[in-house]
């Protein structure tokens, strides 16, 4: 009965929104935003942007961001029509939705035996949870790296069982799908890859280098506070009409945005700084490097590009908290949280290669009031959803899963430290 009544409240809503909006205009907001309200905005105006108004529409219609408080009980059947239900008082659910990602990291092994459950890299370290203590092989490549980590499972050390587990804390995934079954945690990871996801060590400590964050871009709890300011001081209004980027080198698909920025500066700006691997001007192609920038120093620009570094990049979920539109430069590389975040509903998609990134520009400049919606959404959901509550939740939710599959009992191994 539940199942009816929620399916029923959905298609109504949908079939209402069909049937007052053309299929050719964008349904914006429970509105069309060429309706007779709208009558400074001509239907001309907006035809040459249909292909963008038209894709967003769509999007709209295939991922139901919300529930009606009164229809919120019944979110696990909305979930399997695949909506993901959500909302600012029910970060329950949003771990829910969430459920299926660590289901398909964890599809390919279904019975985890001791021999796939062993370090195969010199930056995997193994961890056990022992009678609710937690041990760790002493050598740890990347202490920062592992204090990010371990923060996580000491606020979690009295609700998990006993369980060992393999952590990558490199930058890439370590087990691709034509190589041997090996069960690894890894932050980042491709289509190709079978590593399991787990939050990013950054999320507490251990994050990118830069001189002007001393300690590396990391306590996600602080640096929400900073951006939430931030984006207050620099509303939607009193944000520069441009694009913005500043960073490393890392990938040279980044060089296409630098060469526009060249060449239109009234566009984009968008500049390389140095990193540890910086040698010479090739790693900046040619120019002096830019100064360093604070990431709420990107909340005074409207258009803010994220873009692959040696796998997913750290500064994707902080440009969001500017409450500026995020321009995702491909889809290669994914974390944990990027599949219940879509194209055209929380950032704007841009091709690998950026032939259609000045379009784009051009596009969100002349739709002011559609970009801003995007912006919007991207920035609610990062604050609602995104928390350090619901990463912590994530961390328990794969580790009680991923203890489910193995096969064996688990022992404590020479060597281990205990870690308070």
């Amino acid at each position: 009965m539940k199942f009816i009544v929620c399916s029923f409240i959905l298609i109504f809503c949908c079939t209402l929104a069909e049937n007052h909006c053309p299929d050719s205009i964008l349904f914006h907001k429970d509105v069309c935003l060429l309706s007779e309200s709208s009558s400074n905005i001509e239907y001309g105006e907006r035809k040459k942007w249909m292909h963008y108004l038209s894709e967003i529409r769509r999007s709209r219609f295939k991922y139901n961001e919300t529930c009606p408080e009164s229809a919120a009980h019944c979110f696990e059947s909305c979930f399997q029509r695949g909506c993901c239900l959500i909302s600012s008082d029910a970060n329950g659910i949003f771990i829910y939705c969430l459920r299926s990602v660590i289901e398909k990291d964890l599809q390919p092994f279904q019975y985890i035996r001791k021999d796939e459950n062993m370090p195969i890299h010199r930056h995997t370290v193994v961890y056990q949870i022992i009678d609710h203590k937690l041990y760790r092989e002493q050598q740890c490549t990347f202490p920062a790296r592992c204090l990010g980590v371990e923060y996580f499972l000491l606020k979690l050390i009295h609700v998990l069982p006993n369980t060992e587990f393999v952590v990558n804390v490199c930058d890439y995934p370590l087990i691709n799908k034509y190589s041997s079954k090996q069960a690894v945690f890894s932050f980042s990871k491709t289509a190709d890859d079978l590593d399991i996801m787990y939050p990013v060590w950054s999320f507490w400590k251990g994050g990118p280098y830069i001189p002007i964050y001393k300690d590396g871009i990391s306590r996600w709890d602080i640096q929400r506070e900073v951006l939430i300011k931030a984006a207050k001081q620099w509303p939607w209004s009193k944000k520069s009409n441009k694009a913005f980027f500043r960073g490393s080198r890392t990938s040279k698909v980044r060089d296409r945005l630098i060469l526009l920025s060249r060449q239109k500066p009234y566009l984009v700006d968008a500049q390389y700084t140095t990193n540890q691997a910086t040698r010479s001007l090739d790693d900046t192609l040619g120019k002096e490097p830019a100064d360093f920038v604070t990431l709420d120093y990107h909340c005074r620009y409207k258009y803010l590009f994220n873009f692959r570094g040696v796998a997913a990049s750290f500064r994707f979920r902080h440009l969001f908290l500017c409450r500026s539109l995020v321009f995702h430069v491909g889809d290669e590389w994914k974390e944990f949280f990027y599949y219940k975040m879509k194209p055209w509903i929380h950032y704007i998609p841009v091709k690998e290669d950026l032939n259609d990134v000045e379009e784009l520009l051009e596009f969100v400049k002349e739709n002011d009031d559609v970009a801003k919606d995007i912006a919007e959404r991207g920035y609610q959901f990062v604050l609602n959803h995104l928390t350090m509550d619901n990463v912590t939740a994530y961390w328990e939710s794969l580790l009680k899963q991923f203890t489910d599959r193995l096969v064996y009992e688990v022992q404590k191994r020479e060597g281990m430290i205990e870690i308070l």
